[in-house]
């Protein structure tokens, strides 16, 4: 029996991720998990309709259709979880337990709503703005509120709970109204440690906050139920009811409050809560108020997300030349496929309660989207951000235009969902992009699913699929070495070490005509070279083409200036996009992040250029040397840095050599090389290096192009010099290992970045949303 994830440029680590999240009982290799997804999945189809279930598993083998995760994880296997990934909460009644007259549940229930659906393996979001704020009067017991944040800490230790009790980890979005009276401290709650720390946090922002925020207008911060105190700016009325004004601030103020957080902390999220509902399908039956962990679905009470991608990395002809071009044929069969698969999953899944069960059928909403788009852009030689916007929106527009047409033909053969409307469907925005005989069709005969496509994070799944570019996002990087815990017992970890390859890199370096030493062209670029405008570009292009939404990180420098960050929610809003998540690494909210509360004293990583433990040296070592012409003097320099290769793969500087005929600077030179030896010995010495990068000479510094260069740089000293190539020498061979990330709450390195919405360890795999 082999125990192998075979496939088109599998890798170790795609047999990792499979045999650890995708793999059943004795299934011997990767063709086998498929065989059983598709067998679960099409287990209600007639015999006339075994052709579907064959078409769903040559897309599988071709790795052209990707399931969701939880897809993967559960059909077939007769466990008792659910194959959709994520939900969003019933209402949350103002009370403790439900009131019957009243839609949703009360705040008990609603809490075990949450823990069930966490226990089958889904995500779920909370809109908690029915909640009544801090300071507001209880009137059944004549006490005082203590408002919205003390309730999402019983879900936070909740899912804490749920998450030690399971192979999953829980994932949850909390999300609060701009007018909410607890909006403050629901913005800046995450900036205490270990406050909220198992959930994602948005504001729902509304137009009408955004045009104050334009025009320099107040803004009114209320609830329908009084303050104790009765100490009210105002009382005016919202929807027949009294509507009680509890603070009034510059609505400027506000927002700034929320992107200062978000420039410190990366979080909240912002959501464009009106621009969400007033573009749903389904707005005639439904209003939106939340979204799932990962903000791609923003889904009514007891809504769910049916998850599954093209995969595009794979619909490329002639990849890399100048007959590159997208093979359509094989992209649409694709999608019809995907349709017809996530349909029959609202058929054939477990779902957590039987509400979700009865919206979920009700209105059949699936959410069908792409991952790989940073790979089809490798391969169609075209560079991620502004010049990719015509491409992927034809990606998406083709995408859409299947999907509907799919799901017409399902009517046609299924029926139509039942909260269709012919009427008021008809009015959706997302249909006037469609073409007229696309929108007759619809007219004619209805359509079988209400919202259809989504952008999610892909996660491990594309990893399993010979890791390619993840969701929507670019490359993250050409290749890493990647550490995993693959047994652990009460007293040890046993780790395991994987060389990750990216899938276009794969492609690229192995042409036939690849230049090892030639520089990388302009279109093969990573998420952290590419400017801001690059990510909003593309961000806007892909919504374009999605009716519900997409899961993009814009990842911003860390000495982005803050009025450059503010601005980008600003675009993000006028470039029509659902929602906005930024990334922008920052020592502060590193700083925070970096050590449990209740973690022992003796489990704390200490600072490794502190630590007193040397380095043995191997008897051979390999380096290099460079040549430095320093101008001020006109001596020349040799610097020869040798490095140590750990047992997990890492390279680091281990002893370094600097060789002059300068009698004036040997002295000083034999000083530095000690120095700088005896903390590589002892650990990681990059700060050190970035203390000679401060270093000024009064002699003068000097323009410098060194010949691994592609352009020069100010140096201040020959000091700096040094200091510059050394960091530049340590950061390849740290790589993802301890650069400029958050610390994993997993592994504990620097690792862990925001991508699509989600924070994610490209070391250790851990991921905040599940």
């Amino acid at each position: 029996m082999t125990d192998t994830a075979t496939g088109p440029l599998a890798q170790p680590i795609t047999t990792h991720i499979w045999r650890e999240k995708y793999r059943h009982a004795d299934e011997a290799s990767v063709s086998e998990t498929f065989r059983r997804v598709v067998a679960g999945v099409y287990a209600n189809d007639s015999a006339e309709e075994r052709d579907r279930a064959l078409a769903a598993l040559a897309a599988l083998e071709a790795r052209d259709w990707v399931p969701g995760g939880r897809i993967f994880a559960g059909a077939g296997t007769g466990k008792r979880v659910t194959w959709i990934n994520c939900f969003v909460s019933p209402i949350i009644q103002d009370s403790m337990d439900s009131e019957p007259d009243l839609p949703g549940a009360g705040i008990m229930p609603a809490l075990n709503v949450a823990a069930f659906t966490q226990q089958q393996g889904g995500g779920i979001g909370m809109d908690f703005g029915t909640l009544r704020p801090d300071g507001a009067l209880v009137g059944r017991t004549g006490s005082i509120s203590s408002g919205v944040i003390p309730f999402m800490v019983m879900w936070d230790g909740m899912c804490v709970t749920i998450r030690s009790s399971g192979s999953r980890r829980g994932a949850m979005m909390g999300v609060l109204p701009i007018w909410h009276p607890d909006v403050v401290a629901f913005i800046t709650a995450k900036t205490k440690k270990d406050v909220l720390k198992n959930f994602n946090v948005s504001v729902a922002v509304t137009d009408d906050f955004m045009a104050a925020v334009r025009q320099g207008a107040d803004w009114d911060l209320g609830f329908s139920v009084p303050r104790a105190d009765g100490n009210h700016v105002a009382v005016t009325e919202r929807d027949g009811r009294p509507w009680y004004v509890y603070r009034r601030m510059p609505a400027a103020e506000l927002f700034d409050l929320i992107t200062r957080t978000t420039y410190d902390y990366a979080e909240p999220g912002v959501i464009f809560i009106d621009r969400v509902n007033r573009l749903n399908n389904l707005n005639y039956c439904e209003t939106i108020s939340a979204t799932n962990p990962c903000g791609e679905q923003p889904l009514p009470p007891n809504g769910d997300c049916d998850l599954g991608h093209v995969n595009l990395a794979n619909m490329v002809l002639d990849p890399f030349t100048d007959r590159a071009r997208v093979d359509w044929d094989r992209l649409r069969a694709a999608v019809r496929v995907g349709v017809r698969f996530l349909d029959n999953v609202l058929d054939t899944s477990p779902f957590p309660t039987p509400e979700q069960k009865a919206e979920a059928l009700a209105k059949r909403r699936i959410g069908l989207g792409y991952t790989g788009l940073g790979n089809l852009l490798q391969q169609m030689r075209v560079r991620y951000g502004r010049q990719a916007v015509p491409l992927v929106e034809e990606v998406g527009r083709a995408i859409a235009e299947e999907a509907y047409r799919t799901s017409v033909t399902l009517a046609k053969e299924r029926g139509v969902f039942p909260a269709y409307d012919k009427v008021r469907f008809a009015k959706a925005p997302f249909l006037a992009k469609l073409p007229g005989d696309l929108v007759a069709d619809i007219a004619a005969h209805g359509i079988r699913n209400g919202v259809l496509l989504t952008l999610a994070p892909t996660g491990t799944t594309s990893i399993l699929y010979g890791n390619v570019s993840s969701g929507v996002e670019p490359t993250f990087a050409w290749h890493y070495t990647r550490n995993v815990v693959v047994e652990q017992t009460a007293t040890e970890q046993q780790h395991e070490t994987f060389e990750v390859e990216d899938y276009g890199w794969h492609l690229y370096s192995r042409r036939p005509d690849h230049d090892g030493a030639a520089p990388m062209p302009d279109y093969m670029v990573t998420a952290l070279e590419l400017g801001v405008e690059d990510h909003i570009a593309v961000a806007a292009a892909a919504q374009a083409w999605v009716d519900a939404a997409i899961s993009k990180t814009i990842n911003c420098p860390a000495d982005m200036p803050y009025e450059e960050f503010r601005q980008v929610y600003l675009s993000a809003y006028e470039a029509g996009m659902k929602g906005c998540t930024t990334y922008r690494p920052s020592g502060v909210r590193g700083a925070v992040l970096s050590v449990k509360q209740d973690a022992p004293a003796e489990k704390v990583v200490p600072n490794p250029a502190a630590t007193s433990e040397v380095l043995k040296r191997p008897e051979v070592l390999s380096g290099k040397t460079i040549k430095i012409k320093w101008p001020i003097d006109g001596e020349n320099y040799y610097l020869t840095i040798n490095d140590y290769v750990h047992d997990d793969g890492r390279r680091v500087p281990f002893e370094i050599f600097i060789s002059t005929s300068s009698v004036e600077n040997f002295e000083t030179m034999a000083a530095l090389t000690r120095t700088l030896s005896a903390a590589c010995r002892r650990g990681d010495a990059t700060f050190l290096f970035e203390e000679l990068e401060r270093v000024h000479s009064p002699k003068g510094g000097a323009l410098i192009r060194l010949e691994h260069e592609a352009k020069g740089s100010y140096a201040p000293s020959l000091i700096a010099l040094i200091g510059r190539i050394l960091r530049q020498h340590s950061e390849p061979q740290r790589e993802l290992f301890d650069e400029d990330g958050e610390p994993c709450p997993s592994c504990k390195r620097r690792t862990a970045y925001m991508m699509e919405g989600c924070l994610t360890c490209h070391q250790c795999g851990y991921s905040k949303c599940g």
